[in-house]
């Protein structure tokens, strides 16, 4: 099975729809920062999309969509699964502020949620979890608002039964904390540690910090490949898991 996990800036890239016309193929889509219906209280930029999810929708027609607003009803995170693969539970669970909560333009006040859906792969339950944390506009290092994202992050998964791949930008440099508690507290793989991925960033990303965008998993996945991606359609680059 193939996931691919992006964070696609709001579809500002134009080439950003070529790309997914391209990885058809790929099962799983774990994607952030989404317009779905965007207004004014949430597109900041003229190149984003304010319908990309449904863009996205008509560009996967294999695919069935999940969206799972994190700012009111038009920004936030989506899920595209291909058709062929039962979903047993989806949704979605705060982990820091609420779906409400945005404050104007400060997007330390923008509500974080985990999207989850559970389905049976090779006879096993495996809990797919897409995740955008906290942006402080002042870095990726730990802060007491992070600290307490994870635990929360940690206490919502310890009550999933089974497998776990948790992926997404989760605004953290590799050595945070707020990360490593992640890792230890769920006993979950760092494919980007694991791998020796040096960047998560393309070139569009101008800040010297190269890393945001992980996938962890639980060791009853087994990942068969694990790479990014060259083609440079957001500021984040694609994270490709190949698992069996």
């Amino acid at each position: 099975m193939k996931l691919i996990s992006l964070n696609a800036w709001g579809g500002q890239v134009p080439e950003i729809i070529d790309f997914f016309k391209k990885y058809q193929d790929v099962d799983i889509f774990l994607l952030q920062e989404v317009f779905n219906d965007g207004t004014e209280r949430t597109v900041f930029h003229e190149n984003e999309k304010t319908q990309l999810f449904k863009e996205l929708d008509e560009k996967l027609p294999s695919h069935q969509g999940y969206f799972a607003p994190s700012v009111f009803q038009e920004w936030g995170l989506a899920i595209f699964i291909k058709k062929s693969i039962s979903i047993l539970t989806s949704g979605d669970h705060f982990v820091y502020l609420h779906r409400e909560s945005l404050r104007g333009q400060e997007f330390k006040t923008v509500g974080r949620n985990l999207q989850f859906i559970n389905i049976i792969h090779n006879g096993k339950n495996l809990n797919i979890i897409n995740f955008h944390g906290l942006h402080t506009g002042e870095g990726k290092d730990d802060c007491p608002e992070r600290i307490d994202q994870s635990k929360k992050i940690i206490d919502f998964i310890k009550k999933l039964e089974g497998e776990i791949i948790l992926a997404g930008d989760f605004n953290l440099k590799p050595d945070t904390e707020s990360l490593i508690m992640i890792e230890k507290g769920l006993k979950l793989k760092n494919l980007i540690k694991d791998y020796e991925i040096k960047s998560t960033r393309t070139s569009y990303y101008s800040k010297p910090e190269k890393f945001a965008d992980y996938i962890l998993c639980s060791e009853g996945v087994k990942v068969e490949e694990f790479s990014t991606l060259p083609e440079e359609v957001s500021d984040h680059k694609a994270l490709l898991m190949k698992f069996i």
